[in-house]
């Protein structure tokens, strides 16, 4: 397989998902910054353009982090990724949708790219500041949802690794994380398979 990657970005959270599998994959980086993700080659790929894509074995290109990860868990059963529980299951799909879908991209787009949302009535601080707010109260969000629990469905699962690099970000931004998320968070980095990704993606 083919994994198109940018190191700290949310391919960290698919990396992560990959060697706890423990899959042989060939990495390609693609540095957003000098617009790798916008060239043709890329875009022959991933014709939306965004990291991460997962080229499987039969040629078939997955190109969001939720197909990508739900697929990882659905063709390696064995390594329980997703739990067997019903409810787990489903507050497992929920978290990492709210952590994909609005806590990366309500929130952390507005800090990391506010220029996307620039106006003549809003200006690139006062995006970045909003961004930050949405940030902190989807926190608060699974901070409640962690209580009593150490992973976000039970056990190990697809979520807690999306909700690992959300985490990340706010970490290297200075951002607190509330008790129960800096309690995952702090877990996380202790798992083998986190530990060598980070490395492997220069963080120590």
């Amino acid at each position: 397989m083919k994994f198109y990657m940018t190191p700290g970005s949310c391919s960290t959270g698919i990396h992560i998902l990959l060697e706890e599998i423990g899959l042989v994959f060939e990495a390609y980086i693609v540095n957003l910054v000098k617009g790798d993700h916008l060239t043709p080659e890329y875009l022959a790929v991933n014709p939306n353009g965004t990291i991460p894509t997962l080229v499987r074995d039969d040629g078939v290109a997955l190109t969001d982090f939720v197909s990508i990860a739900t697929w990882l868990a659905e063709a390696y059963p064995r390594r329980r990724l997703l739990p067997e529980d019903f409810a787990a299951k489903e507050q497992a799909f929920a978290t990492l949708g709210f952590c994909t879908r609005h806590i990366h991209g309500d929130g952390f787009r507005r800090v990391f790219t506010p220029e996307r949302y620039a106006s003549k009535e809003k200006g690139l601080e006062a995006i970045q500041a909003e961004g930050r707010e949405i940030v902190a109260e989807a926190f608060e969000t699974v901070n409640g949802e962690l209580e009593g629990k150490s992973f976000v469905a039970g056990s190990f699962s697809i979520a807690d690794a999306a909700l690992f690099y959300v985490e990340f970000w706010a970490d290297k931004i200075k951002m607190e994380l509330p008790k129960n998320c800096r309690a995952h968070y702090d877990l996380m980095r202790t798992r083998p398979a986190v530990r060598q990704v980070l490395a492997e993606e220069g963080y120590r």
